[in-house]
Parts: C-alpha cells; sequence; structure tokens
C-alpha cells in the first residue's frame, strides 16, 4: 500500500510539472483598456483609477511546485473575502490594513510578498466593530478604534496585541490620525470632540463640544492631520470639514450642508496627499471632494454603483506617501485604488 500511495504521489507531481502549474505573482492591478481619470480631457487629469482589493485571491501570489502538487491533491485554500471594509491605511511601505467592522478583525496585505494575514486583539480581549485605523510609524505601531469596545487596541508592527488604551477615557471612538510625534487624534463621536492622547494614551487635550458655532462639533466621525500639523475634522451632522491650526485653535470650516460641488450631505472620510490638498469623502453622495488647504474646492470624483470609480457607502479614504489613494468601499465590500497625479506627472 505503501508503494501504491507513494507512486500516486509520484505520478501526481510529475503531471504537476510537466502542465507547469508552478506559477509566479500575478498582475496586482491589470489596468483598464481604457484609462479612468479625473477630471475629464482636454484638462490634465490629477486622479487616476488602478483597480480594486476584495479578497485575499486579489494579491495573486506566486504558486511554488510544491503548493500546486497540495492544490491538485487537496483543493484550492480558502479565499478570505472583505465583508464590511471600513477603514483603511497602509505603513507607506507594502502592507495594506483594513478594518473590517462586521468581520471584527483587520486584514493585512502585504502587497510586495503577497501574503495574506489576519490581526486581532488576544488575552480574552477581542474586537466589537473596528472603526478607525491608523499606523504610527514613528513607534511602528498600528492603532485601531472600536466604536461600540469604546477603546483604542495597539498593535506591533508584527501584530502582536501589546496594549489597550482610551477605555473609560473615550466615549465612541471612530476616525484616527497620527501626527509626526506619535500624539493621537480620536473623533469622539458620542461627546462630539476631538481628544488628542499622547502615545501612551493619556488625554492631553479636548477639544470642542456639541454645538454649530466654529470649533464646536455634532458627531464628528473622522481626523486627518497634514504635512504642516494641522487638524481636519469631518463634522458630519454639521455637514462640513473643519480646520484647526498647530496650536488646535479653528481656522475655517470648509463646506456646509447641501447638494452642489463644494457641499456636503454626509462628510466621513478625510485624507491629505503629498501637496496638502484634503480629499472628502461624501457617503451619501457615494463621491469624493478635493479641495486646497484655504477650503477651496478643486475636483470631485465617483458616484454611485459597482463600476470602476463608482462607490455604494464609501467610508474611509486613506493616501500614502507614493500618491497612492485607498478607499474603504464599504457596501461594494471592496478597496479601490486610485493615483494621485500632481501637476506634471499626468
Amino acid at each position: 500500500m505503501n508503494c501504491l500511495r507513494l507512486s500516486i504521489l509520484t505520478c501526481i507531481a510529475a503531471l504537476v510539472l510537466a502542465s507547469g502549474c508552478a506559477q509566479p505573482a500575478g498582475t496586482l492591478f491589470q489596468p483598464l483598456k481604457e484609462p479612468l481619470r479625473w477630471p475629464a480631457p482636454p484638462e490634465a487629469p490629477r486622479v487616476q483609477y488602478v483597480g480594486q482589493l476584495t479578497n485575499s485571491a486579489d494579491l495573486k501570489p506566486a504558486v511554488p511546485f510544491m503548493k500546486s502538487v497540495n492544490r491538485t491533491m487537496f483543493g484550492e485554500e480558502p479565499t478570505q473575502s472583505l465583508l464590511t471594509p471600513y477603514a483603511v491605511c497602509t505603513d507607506n511601505k507594502d502592507r495594506l490594513f483594513i478594518a473590517d467592522s462586521n468581520a471584527q478583525l483587520i486584514h493585512v496585505l502585504n502587497l510586495k510578498t503577497r501574503a495574506y494575514t489576519q490581526w486581532k486583539p488576544t488575552g480574552g480581549k477581542q474586537f466589537t466593530q473596528p472603526v478607525g485605523i491608523a499606523y504610527d510609524r514613528p513607534t511602528a505601531r498600528l492603532l485601531v478604534a472600536d466604536s461600540i469596545g469604546g477603546a483604542i487596541f495597539v498593535f506591533d508592527d508584527h501584530g502582536k496585541f501589546t496594549a489597550e488604551i482610551g477605555r473609560g477615557v473615550l466615549q465612541r471612538p471612530c476616525g484616527l490620525a497620527v501626527d509626526g510625534a506619535s500624539m493621537i487624534f480620536v473623533a469622539d463621536v458620542a461627546a462630539h470632540q476631538v481628544v488628542m492622547l499622547n502615545p501612551h494614551g493619556d488625554v492631553v487635550k479636548r477639544i470642542g463640544h456639541r454645538g454649530e458655532g466654529l470649533g464646536e462639533f455634532n458627531y464628528p466621525t473622522n481626523v486627518a492631520v497634514d504635512h504642516v500639523g494641522r487638524l481636519y475634522v469631518s463634522d458630519s451632522l454639521n455637514f462640513r470639514v473643519q480646520q484647526f491650526g498647530r496650536d488646535l485653535k479653528p481656522i475655517r470650516q470648509i463646506g456646509r450642508k447641501g447638494d452642489m460641488p463644494g457641499y456636503f450631505a454626509q462628510p466621513k472620510g478625510l485624507a491629505i496627499d503629498r501637496d496638502n490638498h484634503l480629499y472628502v469623502i461624501d457617503s451619501q453622495f457615494e463621491a469624493v471632494q478635493i479641495f486646497d488647504d484655504r477650503g477651496e474646492l478643486l475636483l470631485s470624483f465617483g458616484e454611485e454603483g459597482e463600476g470602476p470609480g463608482q462607490f455604494w457607502l464609501p467610508t474611509v479614504i486613506s493616501i500614502d506617501d507614493r500618491n497612492r489613494i485607498w478607499i474603504a468601499d464599504s457596501y461594494n465590500r471592496r478597496i479601490q485604488v486610485f493615483d494621485y497625479l500632481p501637476e506634471g506627472k499626468s
């Protein structure tokens, strides 16, 4: 029997080898036949569609010979799909982190090695609804805001759960941002505040209270810090974004309630590109609007739908140092990927 089993395995391996089933890594994002860019010609493009990620198979990893043998014998490995991708960020190198709120985990996609892993708290801790995520480069750690859990979970660079901060301090943490000094800014939706924490999780400052005036909030959901230290807050039910200086004093509001360009219905995710342009996701308009740092509208892109450049309740946006734009298109269960094309780079 052992000889027969060995003979069968040898035959299968020979068939796999003969058929060339070992495969190199595939192309991560297949270009469209016709590039999708904004604004439309004849204007110079500033945003270009790249592709999408919906599951672990989209990484298209290389398939070594022995793995091909295993697949031939035992079938394909299960694919890990995105359920409700709510927040996204990168480590500004090769890894993409996706907070999946209903799956209650973090998907980690290594775009270089094409490896897929999942991160979760350990030691009796667990996610309830992870909706905010930020990578702190100076300390090489990942921060995840759990809105129902009322805390921020901290992971080291290898995915080890190391700490829980903010419990008892935060009511309903949502969006996160980290500045160059590892100071943490948290949009606390239920408190109608932005809470500033030091790297250890101690409260440094509370910004705002409920209201409609400048510096006041009505259910703030997301935050971002630009490259000169200014803070932006998505003041969602005041239908605006507020800009604060490095001293955290309010400077201006951007947008107001309405359905025209430059207005908002449900502003959520915020991101800043390398030229300090502000990107604002409007979940109800299914679009992204781009402003300069004075609040002047520059461009918008996106519409309702399931195709490339279309959205269904997008939530959070992130822009890495390579000008790549990552958008959590939550109800389409995918991450859409775009490039920012600075002047002279299009």
